[in-house]
C-alpha cells in the first residue's frame, strides 16, 4: 500500500491501453510484448522483460488481431518479425504460469488434489477456488460445487494439473484462502481467455 492507502499498482498506472481494441484495462487483464535486439516480438507473460511493453487484451481474438494486422510494428513504428505461432506460445507460457502458481500453493500447504479430499475441502469450507480439468469427466466434476464466494478455473488439462500436483494426471483440486491463491485466479482469467476452449472461470458467487 501506498500513501493514503492507495495501491502501488494504481500509483505507477496499472491500466494498459490495448493497440489491438483500443480498451483500457487493468495491467492483470493484459499481456504483454516486448522487442528482442533483432527486431523480433516477444510475449512477456511476467512483465517483467527489459524495454518498452506493448500491451493486449488477454483475449485470443485480441491477439490473432494483433499478428494478423501487424500492430505490433504500427505501435513501435518500425518494422517488427512477429512469429506465426506468437499467440500458441502465449498460450504455452500463461499455462505455465498458473501451473507453477498451484504448485507453489501445495507446496505451501494450500492446494490439494483428488476428488475426496477436495469434497472435504469444500463441505469445511476451507476451499476458496474449485479446479476441475477441462478434459475430466462432465458427470463427475458435477458432483463438487464451486465454493461460496469463490472461484472456479476450468481451463487446465488434466496433464496440466498433473504437473501442479507432481502426479501424472488430476481431475480435481482446491487452492486455500490467502498467499498466492487470488494470483493463480488472475493467471487463470488470462489463461481462459487465450485458451481454444468452451471452459470457464466462475466469478464469485452472492
Amino acid at each position: 500500500m501506498g500513501r493514503g492507502g492507495a495501491s502501488k499498482d494504481r500509483e505507477s498506472g496499472a491500466e494498459r491501453k490495448c493497440l489491438a481494441t483500443g480498451d483500457v484495462q487493468q495491467k492483470y487483464q493484459m499481456v504483454r510484448f516486448v522487442v528482442g535486439p533483432e527486431g523480433q516480438v516477444f510475449p512477456d507473460v511476467m512483465g517483467k522483460l527489459p524495454g518498452r511493453g506493448m500491451w493486449v487484451t488477454a483475449n485470443r481474438a485480441a491477439l490473432e488481431m494483433a499478428v494478423k494486422r501487424g500492430l505490433f510494428s504500427r505501435s513501435a513504428k518500425q518494422p517488427l518479425k512477429t512469429p506465426d505461432n506468437l499467440v500458441e506460445e502465449v498460450e504455452k507460457q500463461l499455462a505455465r504460469r498458473v501451473v507453477d502458481l498451484i504448485s507453489m500453493q501445495r507446496k505451501a500447504g494450500k492446494a490439494v488434489a483428488g476428488y475426496e479430499k477436495v469434497k472435504s475441502w469444500l463441505q469445511t469450507e476451507e476451499a476458496l477456488v474449485l479446479i476441475q480439468a477441462v478434459d475430466g469427466s462432465g458427470r463427475g466434476k458435477s458432483k463438487l460445487s464451486t465454493p461460496h464466494y469463490g472461484h472456479y478455473i476450468g481451463c487446465l488439462t488434466a496433464d496440466e494439473l498433473g504437473l501442479a500436483f507432481g502426479r501424472q494426471t488430476v481431475i480435481h483440486g482446491a487452492l486455500a484462502s490467502g498467499g498466492l491463491t487470488l494470483r493463480v485466479v488472475e493467471e487463470a482469467h488470462r489463461l481462459n481467455g487465450v485458451r481454444k476452449n468452451e471452459a470457464g472461470i466462475d466469478q464469485p458467487k452472492g
